[in-house]
């Protein structure tokens, strides 16, 4: 249905009046009639790709957010028919998606990937305030603005909308519809491994075994899922539609994609040695998230949840320094310089060498664990005298949080993101944490300013101070 507004109800000819503006709004564009006009041209010529339709004599411009409201406060009373041809609700792609039943509905969509999708009719006070959230984007094909997840983001949006007289609706994202799961040697009889040649030149390069891992893995799922076809036939054609099978069937994160574009980049340029080039392959965007923080009585319950003293001291590094689980997995003994109370982190990520804090409490639980595990050479020890495995430490760590009952979805990681928080809420500078964890770049260290919620419930709103 068109809904259609007259502001001139005595002439009904456009024409009698030479400033007469008519405008109608559709979903993707909206369109200008009026008399030729220096400064009205001007005006829509500042709009980004405006077009001026010939046959039908109007101006077109692109129905993006707030042009809408550009145009009505520039003409003002000269809009004498106003026609909005979107009066049906708005609909979603996803039909597990409600439709909204009025324009002062707003729907909130808690992601499985930690983003809150906010998806509500034209509103340029809300638009305003999406836009002071750090990491927000438009998705102009859904139609939804989303900003990082966390509860304090989340009570902020609800509050805004509130304020505005408006009704916000949250809502967890729909469970996706089960996935297909990755071809293994049990699936197909004649089931491709990755190529010596690709292994060795990931080694010659000294890339890391995480990314060697990684790689390997994404080669074998692009060479299986077209296993009846020789490996040296495969083109340009056969990686897009393994790339759409990862997303379309497979369901795979944003992450994974991009690895898999890039492993099988690396097999065709690196090892094959084939020019550099460039595939017409979309990569999608990674969606920014907040990571998720523990408050430091949760690090103090999960801490006590463990009485082994090695287990105990693995968890006291981690946290105490900000490390990696591949950073504490490496450390050796020479790494702990109880004079200068420093630990020498080596070759971390990017090749990288870094000095971070040695905790005094942590220092003292390493001695105790010294005397009686009496290590070698690496700091921590599995049960062969190699180093400790990254799935005992997430079993030390998981184990921890469910007797201190925490109810949060952490990893071992958490820990890292924690003291980088409790040290920026502790006044640290952020030059110092971005040194500490090894960061090439601050703007990596600067997201946990978006997290720390100390010192808002001192910051007043400018209205409380108003005298009204």
């Amino acid at each position: 249905m068109t809904t259609t507004h007259h502001r001139n109800t005595e002439n009904s000819n456009s024409s009698v009046s030479q400033n007469a503006v008519k405008v109608d709004v559709f979903e993707r564009k909206i369109l200008l009639k009026l008399p030729k006009n220096e400064e009205d041209i001007k005006f829509i010529r500042s709009f980004r790709y405006f077009k001026w339709d010939n046959h039908h004599y109007h101006w077109i411009i692109p129905n993006y957010p707030g042009n809408l409201e550009r145009i009505r406060a520039y003409f003002g009373d000269r809009i004498t028919q106003y026609m909005d041809h979107i009066s049906e609700p708005i609909q979603f792609q996803n039909p597990n998606f409600n439709t909204l039943k009025s324009r002062d509905e707003v729907l909130l969509i808690q992601t499985s990937s930690k983003r809150i999708r906010i998806v509500f009719g034209f509103n340029l006070t809300l638009m305003n305030r999406i836009k002071k959230f750090p990491y927000h984007s438009w998705d102009a094909k859904n139609k939804w603005w989303s900003i990082p997840y966390s509860e304090f983001f989340l009570a902020q949006i609800q509050e805004c909308i509130v304020s505005l007289g408006m009704k916000a609706i949250h809502k967890l994202e729909p469970v996706e519809e089960q996935k297909t799961r990755r071809i293994s040697a049990y699936d197909i009889p004649n089931y491709k491994s990755c190529p010596e040649e690709f292994t060795l030149k990931i080694r010659e390069l000294r890339y890391s075994e995480s990314t060697e891992k990684v790689y390997k893995n994404a080669l074998e799922d692009y060479l299986n899922y077209h296993h009846t076809i020789d490996i040296d036939r495969l083109n340009e054609g056969h990686i897009q539609s393994f790339l759409r099978h990862l997303v379309m069937e497979r369901k795979v994160s944003i992450s994974y994609q991009n690895q898999a574009i890039n492993a099988i980049k690396f097999y065709y340029e690196r090892v094959l040695g084939g020019q550099r080039r460039t595939y017409f392959i979309d990569r999608p965007k990674k969606e920014k998230s907040l990571p998720v923080v523990m408050s430091e009585e949760e690090i103090i319950r999960v801490l006590r949840a463990v009485e082994n003293v090695k287990h105990k001291a693995i968890l006291m590094v981690i946290y105490s320094a900000g490390l990696r689980i591949s950073e504490c997995i490496n450390l050796k003994i020479k790494d702990i310089d109880s004079n200068r109370m420093q630990i020498w982190i080596r070759q971390s990520k990017g090749k990288k060498d870094r000095y971070t804090i040695l905790s005094e409490k942590t220092l003292l639980i390493l001695r105790t664990y010294y005397l009686q595990y009496k290590p070698t050479n690496c700091l921590f020890e599995g049960q062969t005298g190699s180093s400790y495995s990254s799935r005992s430490i997430q079993n030390i760590f998981k184990t921890a949080v469910l007797k201190a009952k925490i109810q949060k979805k952490v990893t071992v990681h958490t820990l890292r993101h924690s003291f980088a928080t409790h040290l920026l809420e502790n006044g640290t500078n952020l030059r110092y944490i971005q040194s500490l964890l090894g960061h090439s770049s601050s703007k990596t260290t600067e997201i946990y300013t978006h997290i720390t919620t100390k010192g808002m419930e001192q910051l007043k709103s400018p209205l409380d101070l108003l005298d009204i």
